[in-house]
């Protein structure tokens, strides 16, 4: 049931982390707490006391209890009794509601065991199942902890200033037209407007915008966005359930509610081995009329090229990722990627560098352009404008020498004063100087995409500085290689930055689908639309990608710039670098073909043995003996995966 109010829906969802969320620690507390993490630990305590009793105490072999059993088969007895049993059920209740893949044929396993007296193997093949059902728990868990690192991300009060008083208040009691105080580095609480400072906020998140953007009186802050170094006083005009941070809020938890379930590879081929098995076994008791056969038949199709094959060659290939800055958080990732045949890209921090460049330097009339940017760069030394870096960088990239500057003055809405080599520099916008000459205004070039400063020099207009934020140098020639090498289809470019700024780097790119100017909201709706029709693979960086991500069938983040769209991919790209999504694709591509290779080799051996087995040449001894060597070798195979192999990039 919906609660009137988000506020409602959040506290309702995150009960007592509203102030302190689930941390990985937590998390995995958690899950090894599970009942499938119990089962799991009662089996392997159960393996470890027979093999002692066994083994190391061999006197205890000669000792059976009152039913005739040997005392070293009790521990496996009690492991398969309290571990086992619970499985069963549990898969039986799926085979009823028809739901039939490779775990089905593992609970077969378990009763065949038991009713054979293969107590150690059942045991085993409960260790496997209720294993890989923990560990896949626990990547469950972490990929929905993303709601909870968007809360952890945002304050829990703000600072309302009343008179000359501030006081600490909820955010849920913050109302409209509230004087809230936003200090230094403070995340902004609310959608709202600047009433006193003047200063700046990085809004990459939210917007997708690379720059940090000037905030004086008069201009709208979203609640989300990371203040700089002043002191801001800000009127709310939403309150906090109406803001535009929560609104991805609950468009992330929509996502994660409609989050398309895939079918693992195990169970996509399970659901063609399981039946096959099981008929094979019927077949062959009704054929030969012994029991014996049915039952030699199911031990040698124990599926473990699927419950132990596939997962050695996931754990390598994840183990070979990490080695290259790439960290896997749902296995699915690896299975999936090599279907997906859209890729949608966002712009910035993934086919750009995430920050602004000067590009272009345009001298006017009687002015040198390196000159112009040698006294500008002397001047923005001393200033704390967001592109004041970027002017530096370009200057020294040329090394133009730096001359000392006087006089210096930054008021807002003026722009940057001062004085350079007896000349008056002032770096302002071309609205500002329309306000004061629309003459000098309308003589400037025409402007372009991206931002722009324009320079004025004793009173007179000296050039033009235009930044972006350049394209990768990679992009294009990645860009090109994805349909004849990944077998890609379609490639979009979805981004939230203004039309201009999209349709320059698609330009730079080659991509033709262009989507601007979109909302969080719409970035899902498009991804959604997208995997309906094909699976898709979606690549950002910032919150605003995060519900796109957790929709799309495989989503990468681009470095550690945010915890949440961490938590909603299912791999992260440590060093942002398109090179090592090309390493992805092929370090998936790799492990399903290994995979397979192990799995269908060695159901196939096995099919083999069950034909033997149903013929009466292999009884269930021998059967569970050439079993194992069925496993051994399909591991072998499987950990080829975390092998490096010469080369993993094709571009």
């Amino acid at each position: 049931v919906a609660p009137a109010r988000w506020g409602g829906i959040f506290r309702v969802h995150f009960g007592a982390y509203w102030r302190k969320p689930m941390t990985t620690r937590e998390i995995r507390r958690s899950v090894f707490r599970s009942r499938e993490a119990r089962i799991a630990f009662l089996a392997l305590g159960a393996i470890a006391l027979h093999l002692v009793l066994r083994f190391a105490l061999p006197g205890f072999g000669s000792l059976q209890t009152l039913g005739g059993l040997p005392l070293f088969d009790l521990p496996l007895l009690a492991g398969l009794a309290l571990g086992g049993a619970p499985l069963v059920w549990t898969l039986l209740r799926q085979a009823l509601r028809r739901e039939f893949g490779s775990d089905l044929l593992a609970g077969i396993s378990i009763v065949t065991a038991i009713l054979l007296g293969e107590y150690l193997a059942g045991t085993l093949v409960v260790l496997m199942l209720s294993g890989g059902q923990a560990l896949e728990a626990f990547a469950v868990r972490s990929a929905s902890s993303v709601l909870e690192a968007l809360a952890k991300r945002m304050p829990a009060s703000a600072h309302r200033r009343s008179g000359s008083e501030i006081a600490d208040v909820p955010l849920d009691e913050v109302e409209v037209g509230d004087r809230l105080v936003v200090f230094p580095h403070d995340i902004c609480p609310v959608d709202g407007e600047v009433e006193e400072g003047v200063g700046s906020m990085d809004e990459s998140y939210l917007t997708g915008e690379p720059y940090r953007i000037e905030k004086t009186p008069g201009s709208n802050v979203l609640s989300g966005a990371v203040n700089g170094d002043s002191v801001l006083v800000v009127r709310a005009t939403r309150r906090a359930v109406d803001s535009r941070y929560t609104k991805i809020m609950e468009v992330m938890r929509a996502s994660e509610q409609q989050r398309p379930r895939l079918r693992r590879l195990g169970d996509q081929l399970g659901a063609i081995y399981t039946p096959l098995a099981v008929g094979l076994a019927i077949a062959a008791w009704a054929i030969s009329g012994e029991k014996i056969r049915f039952l030699a038949v199911l031990v040698v199709a124990t599926p473990c090229p699927l419950l132990i094959g596939i997962p050695v060659a996931i754990i390598g290939s994840i183990s070979l990722a990490a080695k290259r800055g790439i960290i896997i958080k749902d296995p699915a990732v690896l299975e999936q990627i090599s279907t997906c045949r859209t890729a949608i890209f966002d712009k910035t921090g993934t086919l750009t560098y995430g920050q602004p460049q000067l590009t272009e330097v345009v001298p006017l009339s009687g002015f040198s352009a390196d000159a112009v940017l040698a006294d500008v760069a002397s001047l923005e030394r001393y200033s704390r404008h967001p592109l004041s870096g970027a002017i530096l960088d370009a200057a020294k990239a040329k090394a133009l020498p730096l001359s000392p500057a006087t006089a210096i003055g930054e008021r807002a809405g003026e722009g940057l004063v001062g004085t350079v080599g007896g000349r008056t520099l002032r770096v302002g916008s071309r609205s500002g100087l329309a306000k004061e000459s629309a003459d000098l205004a309308a003589a400037l070039p025409a402007a372009e995409g991206g931002l722009e400063c324009v320079i004025r020099s004793d009173g007179r207009p000296a050039a033009l500085f235009r930044f972006r934020d350049t394209p990768r140098q990679e992009g294009a020639s990645f860009i090109r290689h994805l349909k004849p090498q990944h077998r890609f289809d379609r490639v979009l470019l979805v981004s939230g930055d203004r039309e201009e700024e999209v349709r320059y780097l698609a330009r730079e790119v080659g991509i033709r689908e262009v989507y601007f100017s979109q909302t969080p909201e719409q970035k899902v709706e498009i991804t959604r639309a997208e995997t309906a029709r094909a699976a898709t693979l979606f690549m950002g960086d910032g919150i605003n990608d995060a519900p796109a991500l957790a929709t799309a069938t495989v989503g990468i983040a681009f470095g550690q710039n945010s915890d949440v769209t961490s938590e909603a991919a299912g791999a992260v790209i440590l060093d942002s670098s398109l090179g090592r999504v090309d390493e992805l694709l092929h370090i998936g591509r790799r492990m399903r073909s290994i995979a397979l290779i192990s799995a269908v080799g060695g159901m196939a051996l096995s099919v083999f043995g069950m034909g033997l087995a149903a013929a009466g040449w292999l009884s269930p001894v021998a059967g569970a003996i050439a079993q194992e060597a069925i496993d051994v070798a399909a591991v072998l195979q499987a950990l080829r995966a975390a092998w490096p192999p010469r080369t993993l990039s094709d571009y």
